[in-house]
C-alpha cells in the first residue's frame, strides 16, 4: 500500500512538472525584456545628468585592462538564461526567478537614486574581443555602478548552479565564477566598491527567497513586544551610527556599511520576524547567505560569549547526565563525550563536527535576551528527557545563563524532578550560580507548571 502511494505521488509530481520548461520560458520572456528596459532606462537617466560622481580607491589605478576577460563578462548572460531551465521544480524555478527580479528592481532603484559613473578611460580593444566590447558599449554606458548588478546576479546564479552541476564540474564552476567576478574590474566596467555592494545585494536576495522552510515575509505576532522593541532600537541605533560614520569617513570607512547592514537585519528580526530571520536549520547550521550578511554580528556575538564565560566551566552537570553550558566548541563536545546538543541560540551555528561523530544536534532557535516560548521550552524538555538515555546531554545557549538554563528548569518541572519553580531554580543555580531569570522567564515557567 505504501509503495502504491509513493508511486502515485511520484506520478503526480512528474505530471505537475511536465511543463516546467514552458514555465521557465514564460519567466525568461518577462525577465529578459524587463532587464534590458529597466537597466537601459537607469543608464540613460544617469547620462542626462551632469553631476555624476564615482567612488574609487587609489590602488584601482593599478588594475590592468585585460581584453579577453570580456568573454567571462559576457558569459553571465548565457548562464542567466540557462539557469531558468535547470530548475527541477516549479517552486525552485519561481524562487529563483523572484531572486533575479528582486536583484534587478533593487539595483535599478539604487542606480536611479544614487547614480555613479566609471571614472577611468577605457583603452581600445581590437579583433574579436574588440567587437564584443563594441557590442557592450552600444548597450551599457559607464553608469549603473553600485551595487553591481553583474555581481548580484552572479551570486544568485552560482547558488543555483552549484546545487545542480555534477561533482566534477564544481571546481570549474567556482573558477569560472571567479573569472566573471574579476572581469567587472579588468574590463573597466566597475570600480571595486561595486563588488561588495553587489555581493551584498545577491546575498540579500538569497535570504529573502530561501530554499528552506523559512519565509522572510511570514511576519508573525511575536511575544515580549516591549523588550524586543528596546533591543531592536539598540541594534538600529548601532547600525545608524556605523552607517553615518562610514559615509562621512569614506575610503576604508565604507567597510563599516557591512556591520551596519548586519545590525539593521538583526533589528528587523527583533521587530518583525523573530528567530526565523536567522534561517537556522534543525541541525544547527545556517545557509551561506545569512552567514555572510550577518558575519560582523555573528563574530561579535561569539567574542562576547567568550569574554563573559572565560572564567566559567564550559558546562556544569545538573542532573541525570544532563549538562548546562555555553555554546560548545568541537573540542568541548569531544572531551566531554556529549551525545546530544540541545541548542537554544538563534545567532550561533553549529561547529563542524567529525564526519563519524555520533553526536546529535538539535536546534531550537530563540532570540538572545528574549524569553523562549512555552512551545520551545516544552520541546526542549521532551528532547532532554528522550536524549539523556542515549548518553550525556548538553543544553546550551550563548552563555549558558538564561535560555538554556530556562530549558533545564522547565525539564525539571515537567518531569517532576522538582516540585516547584523555586526548587528547580535552586537545583540549577547550585551548579551554575550565574544563571539569570527575568520576570518573563518566571511567568512562562508558571504557565508551564499550571498547564501541566
Amino acid at each position: 500500500m505504501e509503495t502504491l502511494k509513493s508511486t502515485t505521488h511520484d506520478m503526480d509530481l512528474a505530471a505537475s512538472e511536465k511543463g516546467l520548461w514552458k514555465h521557465a520560458l514564460l519567466w525568461l520572456m518577462f525577465l529578459g525584456p524587463f532587464f534590458f528596459l529597466s537597466y537601459g532606462f537607469a543608464n540613460s537617466l544617469a547620462a542626462s545628468q551632469t553631476d555624476i560622481g564615482s567612488i574609487v580607491y587609489n590602488w584601482e589605478h593599478s588594475i590592468p585592462f585585460i581584453p579577453w576577460t570580456i568573454v567571462p563578462y559576457w558569459s553571465i548572460d548565457l548562464l542567466y538564461g540557462l539557469s531558468l531551465f535547470i530548475c527541477t521544480s516549479k517552486a525552485e524555478l519561481n524562487n529563483h526567478a523572484k531572486r533575479l527580479l528582486t536583484a534587478q528592481v533593487v539595483a535599478v532603484t539604487c542606480f536611479i537614486l544614487f547614480p555613479l559613473g566609471f571614472s577611468f578611460e577605457r583603452p581600445e580593444a581590437s579583433g574579436l574581443f574588440g567587437g564584443m566590447f563594441t557590442a557592450l558599449y552600444e548597450f551599457d554606458q559607464p553608469y549603473n555602478q553600485a551595487p553591481s548588478l553583474h555581481i548580484a546576479l552572479l551570486v544568485i546564479l552560482w547558488a543555483l548552479f552549484v546545487k545542480h552541476v555534477p561533482g566534477w564540474l564544481r571546481w570549474p564552476l567556482h573558477i569560472w565564477s571567479g573569472l566573471i567576478a574579476i572581469s567587472v574590474l579588468t574590463t573597466f566596467q566597475h570600480h571595486f566598491i561595486d563588488i561588495p555592494t553587489g555581493a551584498a545585494l545577491g546575498l540579500l536576495c538569497l535570504w529573502l527567497w530561501p530554499d528552506s522552510r523559512h519565509r522572510v515575509f511570514d511576519i508573525k505576532s511575536l511575544p515580549h513586544v516591549q523588550r524586543r522593541l528596546r533591543l531592536a532600537m539598540f541594534y538600529f541605533c548601532g547600525s545608524a551610527v556605523l552607517f553615518v560614520t562610514g559615509i562621512i569617513w569614506g575610503g576604508l570607512g565604507l567597510w563599516l556599511l557591512w556591520p551596519a547592514l548586519s545590525l539593521l537585519l538583526v533589528s528587523i528580526f527583533y521587530t518583525l520576524i523573530g528567530s526565523d530571520g536567522f534561517q537556522k536549520s534543525p541541525d544547527g547550521n545556517m545557509n551561506l547567505a545569512i552567514k555572510w550578511l550577518l558575519y560582523p554580528y555573528l563574530l561579535g556575538a561569539r567574542i562576547n560569549s567568550r569574554i563573559w564565560t572565560k572564567n566559567d566551566e564550559s558546562a556544569d552537570h545538573i542532573h541525570d547526565d544532563v549538562w548546562l553550558g555555553c555554546f560548545p566548541s568541537t573540542q568541548v563536545i569531544k572531551v566531554n563525550n556529549f551525545r546530544t546538543i540541545i541548542d537554544l541560540t538563534a545567532e550561533f551555528f553549529a561547529p563542524r563536527l567529525e564526519h563519524k561523530t555520533e553526536t546529535k544536534w538539535h536546534s531550537l532557535p530563540s532570540l538572545d535576551l528574549i524569553t523562549p516560548s512555552e512551545t520551545t521550552l516544552t520541546q526542549a524538555a521532551a528532547l532532554i528527557e528522550e536524549s539523556r538515555e542515549k548518553g550525556a546531554v548538553l543544553v546550551s545557549c550563548a552563555l549558558g545563563y538564561s535560555r538554556s538554563a530556562l530549558a533545564v528548569i522547565a525539564w525539571l518541572l515537567i518531569t517532576e524532578r522538582a516540585k516547584d519553580i523555586d526548587s528547580a531554580v535552586g537545583v540549577v543555580k547550585a551548579k551554575r550560580p550565574k544563571i539569570v531569570l527575568k520576570d518573563d522567564d518566571r511567568q512562562v515557567l508558571l504557565n508551564l507548571k499550571t498547564a501541566k
